[in-house]
Order: C-alpha cells, then sequence, then structure tokens
C-alpha cells in the first residue's frame, strides 16, 4: 500500500506540472541526436563518468569544440558567483518565469491544487523534480527588486537533492546563507533582499511558464538534459550529443600541453617547434611519452590507450 501512495504521489505531482513542462514526446523531437540514455520524461542523462571528467574542461576548450559544430550560442558570461574558484557541472533542469500575470498564474495555481493538493508555490515546483548531477538553470527575466525566487531554504533543498548549485538568470537573496551551503557553487545576476510575491489577487512579480522546456540564458538557448559548464566566471551549456566530444578533445589538449611544457624545460624543442603543427618526429616522441608515463596523467589510463590506438607512430 505504502508503494502505491507513493507512486500515485509521483504521478500526481507530474500532472501538476503539465501545463508548463515539456512532454517526453517533444523533447525527444528536439533532441534526436542524442542516442543514449534517458530520463523517463525523455531528458537526455549524459553518463556520470562524463560529468566527472568535465570538471577539468576549461570554457576555452569547450567554445572551441563547439563553435567547430557550429554552435555559437551557448555561452554566457557577467555572472556573479558563490564559490568563484569551484567548477560547477550538471545536467540542465530547466526552468522558465516571465512577470506576473493574475489570469495565467490562478490557471496555474487551480490545476496543481486541484490535481496533487499542492499548497507550495510554483517557484518550488522544478525543484521538487531535480536529482543528484542536476543544475537548476532558470530564467529569471533579469528580475532585481522583488524577483528573487531562490534564498538560503529553496538553496538547501536544491544542494540536497542535485548536489549542485544554480545558474540563475535574475537577483537571489539570503545570500550570506546561500554562501554557507559549502559546494553550492552558482551563477546569478545581481542581488536583492526583497523576495517575489505570487498572490494572483495582489501582489504578483513572477508567473512560472516552463519546466524543462527550452528556455533562454543570456544570449544563449538551453535544452532540458544539457551539460552545464560553469568556471572562471562564465557558463556554457553543452549539448549532449557533444558532451563526450568535448571531453576527449579536452583531455587531448591536456596531455599535448603536459608533453609540450615539459619537452620546452629541458630545451628538447624550441617553442616555434612546439607552437607550430608538429612533425613526426615529434608526434612519435609524444606517444612514446604518454606509453612511459601512462599511470601517472590526469587522465583516465583507458581513454590514453582507447587514444593511441587511433595513431600510425
Amino acid at each position: 500500500m505504502k508503494r502505491l501512495v507513493l507512486f500515485l504521489c509521483a504521478a500526481l505531482s507530474m500532472l501538476a506540472t503539465q501545463a508548463q513542462q515539456i512532454s517526453k514526446e517533444e523533447l525527444l523531437f528536439l533532441t534526436p541526436e542524442w542516442k543514449g540514455e534517458r530520463f523517463p520524461d525523455g531528458r537526455p542523462k549524459v553518463p556520470d563518468n562524463i560529468l566527472k571528467r568535465m570538471k577539468l574542461v576549461t570554457l576555452e576548450e569547450a567554445w572551441a569544440v563547439l563553435k567547430g559544430e557550429n554552435y555559437k550560442h551557448n555561452y554566457e558570461d557577467g555572472w556573479e558567483c558563490i564559490n568563484p574558484d569551484s567548477v560547477l557541472v550538471g545536467r540542465a533542469l530547466t526552468a522558465t518565469f516571465m512577470p506576473g500575470r493574475p489570469d495565467v498564474q490562478r490557471v496555474i495555481d487551480k490545476k496543481g491544487h486541484e490535481q496533487d493538493g499542492r499548497i507550495k508555490s510554483q517557484n518550488s515546483w522544478p525543484i521538487d523534480m531535480l536529482v543528484k548531477g542536476d543544475v537548476y538553470v532558470v530564467d529569471q527575466f533579469g528580475a532585481h527588486e522583488d524577483g528573487p525566487t531562490i534564498g538560503d531554504n529553496l538553496g538547501n533543498s536544491i544542494y540536497t537533492k542535485s548536489g549542485n548549485g544554480i545558474v540563475y538568470d535574475g537577483a537571489i537573496r539570503d545570500i550570506v546563507g546561500l554562501k554557507e551551503i559549502g559546494s553550492f557553487t552558482s551563477f546569478f545576476r545581481t542581488y536583492h533582499p526583497s523576495h517575489h510575491l505570487n498572490d494572483p489577487n495582489g501582489e504578483l512579480n513572477t508567473t512560472l511558464v516552463g519546466i524543462n522546456k527550452p528556455t533562454r540564458i543570456g544570449h544563449a538557448m538551453v535544452l532540458p538534459g544539457d551539460v552545464v559548464l560553469g568556471r572562471n566566471g562564465g557558463v556554457i551549456f553543452i549539448p549532449p550529443h557533444l558532451a563526450e566530444k568535448v571531453v576527449k578533445t579536452s583531455e587531448i589538449v591536456r596531455l599535448r600541453d603536459m608533453f609540450g611544457h615539459q619537452r620546452l624545460r629541458e630545451q628538447k624543442y624550441t617553442p616555434g617547434q612546439i607552437d607550430s603543427k608538429w612533425s613526426d618526429a615529434i608526434e612519435k616522441d609524444f606517444s612514446q611519452w604518454l606509453n612511459q608515463h601512462i599511470d601517472k596523467l590526469p587522465v583516465p589510463k583507458d581513454q590514453i590507450q582507447e587514444y593511441l590506438k587511433t595513431r600510425t607512430w
């Protein structure tokens, strides 16, 4: 009986967000190039090992791969940060808010309250859906005064559910409390001590119009399931089908840089030789160096072995 009750609660929770949430069929339609595992709602689920390896990828490396694939609108900067020296990586769960509109707010509230007895405000609905490895990505239309929907209470809930922080295109509040959440690495636009109001019959600042739908963060389009990479003040959103390519390219660049820097310190090659296209002799030296140091390099051994299989020297 307990399992049945839990199942019904989960089902009703999904129904409550149907007015805002993209359908599985639509999400499959929008992400046809992803051939891997998906969440039950159709959101691409990039493997955990790719997310782990993504933490060492630089924004420059990711940006170069995406540009080469003709993805030119996936990066946004100009953020304020919590834990600016840390790296944020995870799968995007998106939410889109618009300036409050009473008639829309009423029907969305009514649908949620009637279908599962929700008494929570709409801004908590997407947070209830977060799972480990997610990053909550929110288009809050840059709202500042009376705009914040996230403070230390919801921040603790977000971190407990996802193990991650947020990318929030708007203002947050309770910043002291949010900074006390140790690994809540987050990117947001501004801080303001006010909070949003969501009474359709009184003060209404925001209305939730989309959960796990394509959304806009600054100059970037973000789809649910995109891999979020936030570091050094910038955030890039990597399409799921390109995540592995980004990681592998970064690892190769990292290894070649390590080899090149070592050989320059040893004065075996000149800067001109390392900065230009490598000769066959240098490439052969690099392959031998990989084999000699394979157990000590900051790239998984199996990935180095896979890379070496494709080389002819």
